[in-house]
């Protein structure tokens, strides 16, 4: 990877956009790249939508600005499809990751995409995997599946010293959403 990778993450506010940003960019630079994340929201409550960015490169990132000509969009909440146009600025090659129980054609159907979608059940997973449907671990790993800037393992090195002994549920669920993930081009 050479050229700067930026994903914009839509979420609501407690499914973990903001922290999924930050691991990805936590385990981006333990491979020795750079790395830059940060939340966008105001005083939003739980619930609220939140957006979050994160950008990675092997050289160093100059631009502080919110990603709006995202490569990557990421949606925890598909209840956002229909309240926020998740793929506004979406680049002309960009992909949209989201988290659905509909199949990836439904979904460019339903909402008109002309770009590549990949879907999985991130909730379901999260419910089996840590009883919370709290998606922003296997979002992850739905993410690391239309992209290889980090590697599954730097992020699990992430997840353990973000969650300690609750690291293994969310392992599992970012491991299960990496190999449930289907992409349609």
């Amino acid at each position: 990877m050479t050229e700067l990778l930026e994903v914009r993450w839509h979420g609501r506010g407690g499914l973990g956009a903001v922290t999924s940003a930050e691991l990805v960019a936590r385990a981006a630079i333990s491979e020795g790249k750079y790395a830059q994340s940060f939340p966008s929201f105001g005083p939003e409550r739980r619930g609220a939508p939140v957006l979050a960015f994160l950008r990675i490169s092997d050289e160093f990132i100059r631009t502080r600005t919110a990603i709006d000509k995202p490569d990557i969009v990421t949606v925890l909440d598909p209840g956002l499809l229909s309240v926020v146009d998740v793929a506004s600025g979406l680049k002309d090659n960009g992909r949209i990751v989201i988290n659905s129980r509909k199949s990836p054609a439904e979904l460019k159907s339903e909402f008109g995409y002309r770009w590549p979608v990949a879907a999985v059940n991130a909730t379901k997973i999260a419910r089996e995997t840590i009883g919370v449907p709290i998606t922003n671990t296997a979002m992850i790993g739905a993410l690391l599946k239309v992209t290889d800037a980090v590697k599954l393992d730097s992020v699990i090195e992430q997840l353990h010293e973000r969650f300690g002994a609750r690291a293994k549920g969310n392992i599992e669920a970012m491991k299960r959403a990496y190999t449930q993930t289907v992409i349609e081009e």
